[in-house]
């Protein structure tokens, strides 16, 4: 062998080692536990200090160390043979329910899998879920629980294999399935239609824009060239001998808009709102229903830096229910969203034509700020402001041109637009 050989041979052993140890180094790092560190410290540590100096207690501890790491290293073999299906039967709740997934792990290899864990991400939590000692083919059914208390948005999994020891000396864990997106939307009630009560017409708002053909009848005028003919009204024509028609007031479909404060300061607590947000969403759902023109509002995060020059609010989803809720299950409130005072007068800018709107707030809103909401819409708006108080009792006043309704609870909301409509 000559020099170059014995270096070339040389370079390629320092380059296995050095894979190895890597290799090495990582299957540690991912296997030993924190628990399992200390057991492999008094292995390495204490047994060779025992060793060296007599210490009889030291020797102890350091051999019943090997043997633990001896003992956990047989609990790590399988697991890789899993083959793990999760399944989530819906992925759109309402708050306050709870969905049951489905977990099967089969063992896909000809040979005994020992028994493991399979964790399930739920959210911020955990469940562990036991997978008993499988033979091949073999497959494990559990039930997992997934709890749908609050309003949001729940992201289950990955689902990931645990194999580990009883003592947690090692373990190693694989990820197997991918993130289920749950969401969870804003109870909403059923609420009387938008058309009555407030806004009465179902075909829109006459104004005092004249036309020659609409639904909204104006006055009587002599006819001229272009005119339709069945436009013509005969009596007067009788009586005058001059062709005489129709003129109309034009009408233009009313156009509804819904106002969400999410100022965290216009909200005395949480459970406000909860119940702005399900106020909201009864609302659109209501409108989408009915085939309204509809627009939902609400202010955007502005960073602290530039909150004195930037003013800016976000148009919810209303192409469907659906969509519109998957928006409201998202949001929340903050510190730096704007005012509803400045919310509205963005919208009543974005929202043309807007013949009634919806400012929904909580319970902080003083008599004074309710009523100069009126002055922030168009003249020919209406402004129905609804407050979430828990702690009061349903009522419905008029404060200067706002409509004021104020709910303790959701059903609140139903009954006092049922009143409102008969």
């Amino acid at each position: 062998m000559t020099l170059v050989d014995a270096v070339v041979l040389g370079m390629r052993l320092a380059r296995w080692v050095r894979i190895g140890v890597r290799a090495s180094a990582e299957w540690v790092g991912e296997t030993v536990t924190p628990a399992g560190w200390v057991v492999v410290s008094a292995a390495v540590v204490l047994l060779p200090l025992g060793l060296v100096f007599g210490w009889t207690e030291l020797v102890v501890i350091g051999w019943v160390a090997v043997a633990l790491i001896a003992i956990s290293l047989p609990f790590l073999a399988g697991g890789r043979a899993y083959s793990v299906d999760f399944v989530l039967p819906v992925d759109r709740v309402v708050a306050g329910s709870e969905v049951i997934g489905t977990l099967a792990v089969t063992n896909v290899s000809k040979r005994l899998e020992l028994p493991g864990r399979v964790d399930v991400p739920i959210g911020k939590g955990l469940a562990d879920v036991y997978v008993p000692l499988l033979r091949a083919g073999r497959v494990h059914e559990e039930r997992v629980i997934v709890p749908a208390h609050r309003r949001g948005i729940i992201d289950v999994g990955p689902v990931t294999t645990v194999r580990s020891d009883p003592l947690g000396v090692l373990g190693r864990s694989r990820t197997l399935a991918d993130v289920h997106r749950l969401f969870v939307h804003p109870v909403t009630v059923s609420i009387p239609s938008t058309s009555g009560g407030f806004v009465r017409d179902l075909e829109g708002n006459p104004t005092s824009d004249i036309v020659d053909s609409d639904i909204s009848f104006h006055a009587i005028r002599e006819y001229a060239p272009g005119d339709g003919q069945r436009h013509i009204h005969w009596k007067s024509t009788a009586k005058t001998g001059t062709l005489m028609v129709r003129q109309f007031e034009e009408s233009r479909r009313s156009r509804l808009a819904i106002v969400l404060s999410l100022h965290q300061a216009e909200y005395a607590s949480a459970e406000e709102f909860e119940m702005a947000v399900s106020a909201a969403g009864s609302l659109g759902v209501r409108a989408i229903r009915d085939g309204r023109d509809l627009a939902v509002v609400a202010s955007v995060e502005i960073p602290d830096i530039v909150r004195g020059s930037i003013r800016s609010v976000r148009s919810l989803n209303v192409v469907s229910t659906r969509t519109l809720l998957d928006d409201l299950t998202a949001i929340e409130t903050s510190t730096r969203a704007m005012r509803v005072e400045d919310v509205c007068v963005l919208a009543a800018q974005v929202v043309p034509d807007m013949s009634i709107a919806f400012v929904v707030c909580g319970s902080t809103q003083t008599p004074r700020q309710l009523q100069a909401l009126t002055l922030k819409f168009a003249g020919n708006a209406r402004v129905v402001a609804v407050v979430c108080d828990p702690t009061a009792l349903p009522s419905f006043r008029d404060l200067a041109g706002t409509t004021v309704l104020t709910i303790g609870v959701i059903d609140d909301f139903r009954s006092l637009l049922n009143r409102r409509a008969a």
